[in-house]
C-alpha cells in the first residue's frame, strides 16, 4: 500500500488463536474493566455525595477516577470485542481516535497526579495559607488547566501521527493503536517529527516527576517534624496512597517507552502496555481507599445506598 490515505483499517494485535484463550482473554479483560468502573464510579459518587468530602484533595481525586474510566474505557472494550468476535480490525478513524483519547486522558492523569502533588505540599507544608492557595476557584482553574493542556497535546500528537505516510503494512502489535507501534509503519524520515515529539514529551514527564519529588522530600521533612504521632499517621495517610499511585503510574509508562531494544519484544510490549493501560485504573480505588478513614466511610455509606 502506497501511503497512510489508502488506508481503511488496522489488524490489531490478537492476544490468542484458539477460540477458548479468546474466551478466557475476553473474561479476564471484562472482570479488570467492570472492577475499574466499580471502584472509580463508587469513588465518584462518593465525593459527589458526601459534603466532607468537598476539599481540594478529594476533588482532584474525583478528576482522577474519571481519567481512569476513561482511559481503561478507549482500550479494552475494543480488544474484548475482538477477542469475543474473532477478528482484528479496527477503523482507520477508530484507530485516530484511541490516539487521541489515550493522549488525552494519559496526559489528564499525570497532570492531574502533579497537581495533586502540589495540593498535599501545601495541606502539609503551608497549612495557614492552604484556604486561600487551593480555594475553589484555584482548584477549578487547575483541573481546567490539566484538562485543557491535554486536549491540545493529544491533538498535536494525533495530527502529527496520522500525517505521516504509512506503507509498510497495516498491522499493529498492539491490543490497541499505539504511536510507537503505528511509527514502525512508517515509509519516511517524516516519522523522525513524532519521535522528536515523544522526546520532549519525555522531557516533560521526568519535568513533573522532579516536581513531584521535590514536593514529597519537603512534605516528608516536614511530617517528620510533627511532634504527634497520631499527626504523623494523618500526614501519612494522605500521601503515600498518591505517591504509590504516582509511582505505579511513572515506572509503567517509562519502561513502556525507555526500555532498551534488547528486551524489547511483542510480549514484553504486550504484557507493558496492559499494565500502564489496565492496571492504574483498576487499583488506584483500591489504593487510595485502604488507609483514607473518609473515604472508606463514604464508600461504605454509597454501598449501603446501593445494596
Amino acid at each position: 500500500m502506497s501511503n497512510s490515505s489508502s488506508l481503511n483499517e488496522f489488524l490489531l494485535l490478537a492476544f490468542a488463536d484458539t477460540r477458548e484463550l479468546q474466551l478466557l482473554h475476553f473474561s479476564l479483560f471484562l472482570g479488570l474493566y467492570l472492577a475499574a468502573l466499580l471502584g472509580n464510579g463508587l469513588i465518584i459518587i462518593a465525593v459527589a455525595c458526601d459534603h466532607r468530602l468537598h476539599t481540594p484533595m478529594y476533588f482532584f481525586l474525583l478528576n482522577l477516577s474519571l481519567l481512569d474510566i476513561g482511559t481503561i474505557s478507549t482500550t479494552v472494550p475494543k480488544s474484548m470485542a475482538n477477542s469475543l468476535w474473532d477478528t482484528r480490525a479496527i477503523s482507520y478513524s477508530g484507530c485516530a481516535a484511541q490516539v487521541f483519547l489515550v493522549f488525552f486522558l494519559l496526559t489528564g492523569e499525570y497532570s492531574v497526579l502533579t497537581v495533586m502533588a502540589y495540593d498535599r505540599y501545601v495541606a502539609i507544608c503551608r497549612p495557614l495559607h492552604y484556604g486561600t492557595i487551593m480555594g475553589s476557584r484555584a482548584c477549578v482553574k487547575m483541573a481546567a488547566a490539566a484538562w485543557g493542556t491535554s486536549f491540545l497535546y493529544s491533538v498535536m500528537h494525533t495530527v502529527n501521527t496520522f500525517s505521516i505516510p504509512l506503507c509498510q503494512d497495516n498491522t499493529v502489535d498492539q491490543f490497541f493503536c499505539e504511536v510507537p507501534q503505528i511509527l514502525k509503519l512508517s515509509c519516511s524520515d517524516s516519522y523522525l517529527r513524532e519521535v522528536g515529539l515523544l522526546v520532549v514529551s519525555l522531557c516533560l514527564v521526568f519535568g513533573c516527576f522532579i516536581f513531584i519529588v521535590l514536593s514529597y522530600v519537603q512534605i516528608f521533612t516536614a511530617v517528620l517534624r510533627i511532634p504527634s504521632e497520631q499527626g504523623r499517621n494523618k500526614a501519612f495517610s494522605t500521601c503515600l496512597p498518591h505517591l504509590a499511585v504516582v509511582s505505579l503510574f511513572v515506572s509503567t509508562i517509562i519502561f513502556a517507552y525507555l526500555k532498551p531494544p534488547s528486551i524489547s519484544s511483542p510480549a514484553m510490549d504486550l504484557v507493558v502496555s496492559v499494565l500502564y493501560a489496565l492496571v492504574p485504573p483498576t487499583l488506584n480505588p483500591l489504593i487510595y481507599s485502604m488507609r483514607n478513614k473518609e473515604l472508606k466511610d463514604a464508600l461504605r455509606k454509597v454501598i449501603s445506598w446501593t445494596f
